[in-house]
């Protein structure tokens, strides 16, 4: 049996809080990001590159979350080039966010950062959450596992899935 090496654990909870803290607005992602930082997520048709495209993103979920709230979940994992940030959203849909007129509901999303590290801030992030469920709590997809739910994986060319 071999001994397995491992990479030295890196402190990333200042760095992740200060992540967390642009995505509510209080404070700016200069402070956590390189200048040229490159962000995906399941909201984002195309990656963004820098701080002023992934600034006008979080700027759209705080307009139809203005009571947003990010929190720590879980131990945030790290490096010394990447980083797993775990994290749950919570806020009330009061504002419109694209097509999606205000819905008033309430949602909890948890989900997670995968983030790539240039020295103490953050090149690249990818973000991980279910659309899906999102979806349903606002209350404009069916719930899982119902009809509606089966229509639209048939829509979607997925069949039908087998209960049981």
């Amino acid at each position: 049996m071999t001994e397995h090496s491992q990479l030295p654990a890196v402190p990333i909870d200042p760095l992740a809080d200060a992540w967390e803290a642009a995505w509510t607005g209080v404070r700016p992602f200069a402070l956590c990001c390189t200048p040229d930082v490159h962000y995906e997520d399941p909201l984002t048709s195309e990656p963004l590159d820098g701080l002023a495209a992934l600034e006008r993103h979080a700027e759209r979920l705080r307009a139809g979350f203005p009571d947003l709230r990010v929190e720590r979940t879980a131990e945030r994992l790290a490096t010394p080039t990447h980083a797993c940030i775990p994290w749950r959203l919570a806020g009330t849909h009061r504002g419109d966010t694209g097509p999606l007129t205000a819905t008033g509901r309430f949602v909890v999303v948890h989900g997670l950062h995968y983030v790539e590290l240039d020295g103490e801030l953050i090149r690249r992030a990818r973000g991980f959450f279910d659309l899906y469920e999102t979806g349903v709590q606002l209350g404009t997809l069916p719930a899982r596992g119902g009809f509606g739910e089966a229509a639209l994986l048939m829509l979607r060319g997925f069949g039908l899935r087998a209960r049981g």
